[in-house]
């Protein structure tokens, strides 16, 4: 039988297209090229998944790869999940359109990219080329990771990593010894090899340049152990002027420096260890020159400091803006409080972004009193730093590289003036900590229970309507903040006529959107990053456009925007628990669910078309404000990706017009809830509201203390009155360091001079001191002198006493010697 021409074509077009997924580009029935298009007969978007939509080769083009991130120094292997039974000859792997590594196909027909050493942290996109290059029809996202937030496991570690840093100062020899997991290298025998890190460059100039160089293998060819012990030689003298830099081990089989290759590096630090001998013969000297050079070019270079915001006056303020502020992992109170570089620290923070035209961090620490450690009065106070630590968009040009930037010019100057040389006086000089006179906390704004609401100016309200609405918007930044309200249902699984938050949506201006949303039962948090799901189960921070994102617990999302603002989704029971901080800038400029921020409670309930509803409204008035500012379909940051979505949400009015809730004066508890609610909630109308909507004691305790959370921050973010650093006075001394109001301060001088002034200074509510420092004068303290003086005439006057006596009885003795 003859074929039909048709099949005989289709045929020989299987044939020449060989093996492998092999789409016509851009075919409407294929990914190829597509990743990211809901158009055309099926979806290559990654809401397809869900809807059941997708082209049959979505997950041969639109990749899903494990591991999905690493350190931003590279050598990571991971795999892309898509099979390959074609060449196996001429995989590359392309990062941001111009980075492009080898791939390779493994026995399993599975294609591994190795990643690049890249000089920027987030989610970098990438493309994977089958054909050596002529096309790149597969895509991804890798994550790079800032080397110091990698798993410790997936790193080599430099043991004692004080020895290494200060070997060759006075003491400190021997050998040096670093260990790795023998198993993340699949290799008999490796090599370990340092790599130096340097800006090169007119600061702040178009030819300001980063660069990471191979410099000289410290080891070749040696066991794959997982251990290595040697005693460093001064390094040749074309490498010395690498001051800061790592090592890294890759096979012996790859050739010395080869670039892009599986490895493990060691955290960057301090090369005490392969300076030359003149360091060794007296690194005092040899530190205080670098101390000197470094601040000669300090003070040729911009100040950053002005643009820098003022660190919060407590740590509780400081660890509750968290819109602007993040724990800085060199000194955790969450983890023991190891704060190496700032002794007297209990905890420290930094400031989440950094400067605009410098890209320079703030860093606050406190004490366990809960006060700033400044400074002026310890070294182990915080220091401001000209390159933030964890970088900056665009990255990649200094000094907005993650980490390295931070460690030319705050670190290792750092070694330079106060840890090699007693020169610290210079550094802290030119890296003055903040104080907080100019602090302004943030305002608060929360949701949570059957939704409760309390607005940035203290309103509280109930509106338990269902569908999608508008939390916050701030025209200031074009921020958005949309909130889905669904039916809460009893224990006995019947639908209420109370609602519950179940997702928060997140944009700001042309950012990525940010969804948290409830699923599963019993629920859990799920992540989406521009409608797909995220996975924590690597790394928990993530640095994305506009915004970072930490996920501390499986219990808390936060997120940080670039204007400062931040929101906080937590699960508290089975609801949704949101806290937005907005910085003073949003005054007056937000509207929504969450009010009119502008210190006046009388107008949060303002509708969008302007008008204001009063303060004392009723529950069925307020339920009407709700209602008004329901999510505009073209407006909407939701993620659509089932049918139950779409055809509860997507396709329905954003405010559901049908459903009609309890109002709070129409709850009433169930006689046999009503003591033990009444003892659970106290005087709490929220708590008893959910538990008379809903039958349950323990949604009722979920509200209580999502709202106790929300009193104990708005609390802790209460504005403090700080006078500023008090200096003490020449050739004298103080004694206190909290500079807050009602402090005082004591004053007092050294041997020999007098003070001039008063003795003490108290911090008043105006936020000055009561007096200022006083004077050290040379000359003999008065009460010293004073003591002297009467001193001498008690002295003066108890030999004269002496004498009286002394005189007395010699007179009696003669007359006693004359009879007989």
């Amino acid at each position: 039988m003859k074929m039909a021409p048709l099949p005989w074509i289709l045929l020989l077009l299987v044939i020449v297209s060989g093996p492998g997924p092999r789409p016509t580009a851009g075919a409407q029935e294929s990914c190829s090229l597509r990743c990211g298009d809901q158009n055309g007969p099926c979806s290559c978007h990654p809401t397809c998944s869900g809807l059941g939509t997708c082209c049959s080769d979505f997950r041969d083009f639109c990749l899903e790869i494990s591991p999905s991130s690493g350190s931003m120094m590279g050598g990571k292997d991971f795999v892309a999940h898509f099979k390959w039974f074609g060449s196996t000859d001429g995989v590359i792997c392309r990062f941001k359109e111009s980075i492009q590594t080898l791939g390779y196909v493994d026995a399993l027909k599975q294609v591994h990219c190795v990643s690049p050493l890249l000089y920027e942290s987030g989610r970098i996109p990438f493309t994977i080329s089958m054909d050596n290059g002529r096309t790149f029809t597969h895509s991804g996202t890798w994550l790079a990771v800032h080397p110091y937030k990698v798993s410790e496991t997936e790193k080599s570690q430099l043991v004692n990593e004080t020895h290494w840093q200060y070997y060759g100062t006075s003491g400190t020899a021997g050998n040096l010894s670093l260990t790795w997991n023998a198993s993340m290298l699949l290799t008999p025998a490796v090599t370990i090899e340092l790599w130096g890190y340097e800006e090169t460059g007119r600061p702040y100039s178009a030819n300001w340049t980063a660069k990471w160089s191979y410099l000289y293998p410290v080891a070749t060819n040696i066991s794959n152990s997982g251990f290595f012990t040697f005693t460093p030689k001064p390094a040749p003298l074309e490498y010395q002027k690498w001051k800061v830099g790592a090592l890294r081990i890759i096979s012996s089989k790859n050739y010395a420096g080869q670039n892009d290759v599986q490895a493990l590096w060691t955290n960057d630090h301090a090369l005490a260890w392969h300076l030359g001998d003149d360091f060794r013969a007296d690194s005092v000297a040899w530190a205080r020159t670098q101390c000197l050079a470094w601040e000669n070019l300090e003070d040729q270079l911009p100040d950053f400091l002005k643009e820098l915001p003022d660190c919060p006056c407590t740590l509780a303020q400081a660890r509750a803006d968290t819109g602007r502020f993040f724990t800085d992992y060199g000194c955790d109170i969450e983890h023991g409080s190891v704060c190496t570089y700032h002794p007297g620290a209990v905890h420290c923070v930094r400031s989440v972004q950094a400067s605009p035209k410098y890209g320079s961090g703030q860093q606050c620490c406190y004490t366990k009193a809960g006060t700033q450690l400044l400074t002026a009065d310890s070294t182990g106070g915080s220091t401001p730093d000209r390159g933030h630590d964890w970088g900056a968009p665009p990255y990649r040009t200094p000094p907005r590289v993650p980490g390295m930037s931070h460690w030319m010019y705050d670190v290792i100057s750092f070694y330079y003036c106060c840890l090699w040389a007693p020169e610290c006086h210079r550094y802290m000089r030119r890296r003055p900590s903040s104080d907080c006179r100019s602090y302004q906390p943030p305002h608060l704004a929360s949701a949570f229970g059957d939704p409760h609401f309390v607005t940035f100016d203290g309103t509280n309200f109930t509106f338990n309507g269902r569908g999608e609405y508008v939390l916050l918007e701030g025209a200031l930044t074009d921020l958005r903040v949309q909130v889905r309200a669904q039916p809460e249902r009893t224990d006995h699984g019947t639908e209420t006529r109370g609602t519950r938050l179940t997702a928060v949506a997140v944009q700001e201006g042309n950012s990525d959107v940010v969804e948290v949303r409830l699923v599963g039962t019993p629920v859990i948090l799920e992540v989406l990053l521009n409608q797909e799901v995220l996975s924590f189960t690597e790394q928990s921070w993530m640095d994305l456009k506009g915004m970072f994102l930490s996920v501390a617990s499986e219990n808390k999302v936060s997120i940080m925007l670039s204007s400062g603002a931040g929101v906080e989704v937590s699960l508290q029971g089975s609801f949704l628990s949101v806290a937005v901080l907005l910085p003073e800038k949003f005054l007056t400029h937000t509207h929504g669910l969450l009010g009119t921020l502008n210190n006046n409670p009388t107008d949060d309930f303002t509708l969008r078309n302007g008008q204001v509803l009063p303060w004392n409204a009723s529950a069925q008035q307020l339920f009407q404000f709700g209602a008004d500012w329901a999510v505009h379909n073209t407006s909407s940051l939701f993620t659509y990706d089932s049918w139950m979505l779409v055809y509860n949400f997507m396709n329905q009015p954003k405010h559901d017009p049908n459903f009609k809730p309890l109002f709070p004066d129409e709850a009433t508890l169930d006689p046999t809830q009503a003591e033990e609610a009444t003892k659970l909630c106290a005087n709490n109308p929220f708590c008893i509201f959910d538990v008379a909507v809903t039958g349950s004691l323990s949604v009722g305790n979920a509200t209580r203390v999502s709202y106790q959370q929300h009193q104990d921050r708005l609390k802790n973010l209460q504005p403090v009155v700080s006078c500023g650093w008090l200096a003490p006075p020449s050739n004298g001394y103080k004694e206190g360091s909290r500079y807050l109001m009602g402090s005082t301060i004591r004053f007092g001088c050294n041997s020999g001079y007098s003070l001039a002034g008063a003795e003490t200074s108290t911090c008043q509510a105006n936020g000055a001191w009561s007096a200022a420092s006083p004077e050290c004068h040379i000359g003999r303290n008065y009460t010293v002198l004073l003591s002297i003086i009467f001193g001498g005439l008690a002295v003066a006057l108890l030999i004269a006493v002496i004498y009286v006596l002394l005189r007395r009885k010699k007179g009696h003795m003669n007359m006693w010697s004359s009879q007989p």
